[in-house]
């Protein structure tokens, strides 16, 4: 397993993915928390978990009933949190400016 290039993008995913750790979260949830559209954030998630850095899983959910589209849910694997934690501080000692940039908080009723 290697470490991702840890990109401004990059690093707002996983900012977002440590607010809370054990919780898992959906596309739209991440997107909202990092400040970056699905375009942005999907590769990035796929990177992680082919990685071994992040799991997910699709709702049991009838798409039908629900009106709306199933959602993928996402959390980092204990490994991942620790890789997640490790590699942000790296990035942060590299460049410090970009560790101060304020943590966007989460907001629910995405879809």
């Amino acid at each position: 397993m290697g470490t991702p290039r840890m990109t401004l993008q990059t690093q707002l995913v996983l900012r977002a993915l440590l607010v809370d750790a054990t919780r898992e979260m959906y596309g739209l949830e991440i997107c909202a928390a990092a400040g970056l559209q699905a375009g942005t954030i999907h590769p990035i998630l796929a990177r992680f978990e082919g990685i071994g850095w992040l799991e997910s899983r699709w709702e049991d959910l009838d798409p039908h009933e629900a009106k709306r589209p199933r959602r993928r849910y996402y959390r980092l694997t204990p490994d991942g949190l620790e890789q997640a934690r490790g590699a942000l501080a790296e990035a942060a000692a590299k460049a410090p400016q970009l560790s101060l940039l304020p943590q966007r908080p989460i907001t629910g009723g995405a879809t």
